[in-house]
């Protein structure tokens, strides 16, 4: 048992509410639609990032995003079967790329 007690400490089982999130989404035809991720283990998941540098740290510069508190992005991801939301996430795959990258010294070959 703890001998003090402190108001502003949360109980660590208590989520905090999240506040306006930057969340990446991809043009559609009806205008941005949510992008989706997947966790490693395959399960589907929403993401948010709390800032727009933390974004595009992670996704790069040229992803858009929309501004989203959390619990509507749960409400938007819930019809799809999504109930996990990730926050802040730090790693994720590069792009595939059509081509592999060379060095710029490495000579052209022609197939």
């Amino acid at each position: 048992m703890c001998l003090f007690q402190y108001d502003d400490d949360p109980d660590p089982e208590e989520q905090a509410p999240a506040g306006l999130l930057f969340v990446p989404v991809r043009p559609g035809t009806a205008g941005p639609a949510l992008r989706m991720f997947r966790t490693p283990l395959g399960e589907r998941t929403a993401v948010g990032f709390t800032r727009q540098d933390l974004l595009t740290a992670t996704l790069g510069a040229g992803q858009s995003s929309i501004r989203l508190s959390e619990p509507a992005l749960r409400s938007l991801a819930a019809p799809l079967g999504i109930e996990r939301l990730i926050l802040d996430p730090v790693l994720s795959a590069p792009a595939v790329t059509a081509e592999p990258v060379r060095a710029a010294d490495e000579p052209v070959r022609a197939l």
